[in-house]
């Protein structure tokens, strides 16, 4: 269970210590996380009974034997609670240090005691830490699903569409908005999937299922590289386990008999 308290004094554990997107880790036969001295860290909650603490890797040096190695590459070389709790670092330690002075005056601010907050010591505005939501989904038009590749991070597969959220819109609206102009269709039966934390945008990714009602596919070019309908047992390169992209397109193929394997 994870609690507010975000100090510490004098102690030491797990240390997940973040420096952009990396982790520093001890290579060994697999990723571990170090453990390290934790004053002044960031508490993050405990896993199997073991303390965890967060710190930025210009606060202090690398902790002994370890080296930065990108947080994506770390998928399935960090167990899954490893993984979600270095997410949570990811993202505390870019809003502890986004923060330290205060957006409406600013004054310099200071970490509150009793929950993850930042008060100016000047005007006493708090600053929490924010998600993002973000939409994804999975469209599916007479056994097959629409699937593109992004124009923006040219990674070489093929994925869900996604997008995120606009103040004052309901995460449907915004699914029928994003699919809208980016591959120029209509959706029904729009129902909700799951949900994931997603680190690298300090976002929450929220997924969903939907029918293909009206249109065909004309790509947003500034976001969509390709887009097309795929049957599941002619899949292209798809997203690696882990993500919600990937168990969206999973739960398609087993749906239609199917069975992913890249």
């Amino acid at each position: 269970m994870f609690t507010p308290s975000v100090t510490t004094v004098e102690t030491s554990g797990l240390l997940f210590v973040i420096a952009g997107q990396t982790l520093c880790v001890i290579r060994e036969p697999r990723p571990t996380i170090p453990i390290g001295d934790a004053h002044d860290a960031l508490y993050l909650g405990d896993l199997d009974g073991r303390p965890c603490f967060a710190r930025l890797l210009g606060e202090g040096p690398p902790p002994r034997g370890s080296e930065p190695m990108p947080l994506r590459q770390l998928f399935g070389a960090l167990t899954d609670e490893e993984f979600g709790i270095a997410g949570r670092a990811l993202g505390l330690t870019a809003w502890d240090h986004d923060h330290r002075h205060c957006g409406r005056c600013g004054g310099v601010t200071t970490r509150a005691a009793a929950e993850r907050l930042r008060a100016c010591s000047a005007c006493g505005h708090g600053a929490y830490p924010r998600l993002s939501p973000a939409v994804i989904v999975l469209v599916e038009r007479e056994g097959t699903c629409l699937l593109a590749r992004n124009a923006r991070t040219r990674m070489p597969f093929f994925s869900t569409l996604a997008g995120f959220v606009e103040v004052g819109e309901t995460l449907e609206d915004c699914v029928r908005r994003e699919i809208r102009e980016e591959a120029g269709i209509e959706l029904a039966d729009i129902r909700y999937f799951g949900s994931q934390p997603w680190p690298f945008t300090s976002s929450l990714m929220i997924g969903f299922t939907a029918r293909w009602a009206a249109g065909e596919i004309v790509a947003e070019p500034s976001e969509i590289e390709d887009a097309a309908w795929f049957a599941p047992d002619a899949l292209p390169v798809v997203p690696p386990k882990l993500s919600i992209a990937r168990e969206l397109i999973d739960d398609f193929v087993r749906r239609h008999g199917g069975a992913t394997s890249r």
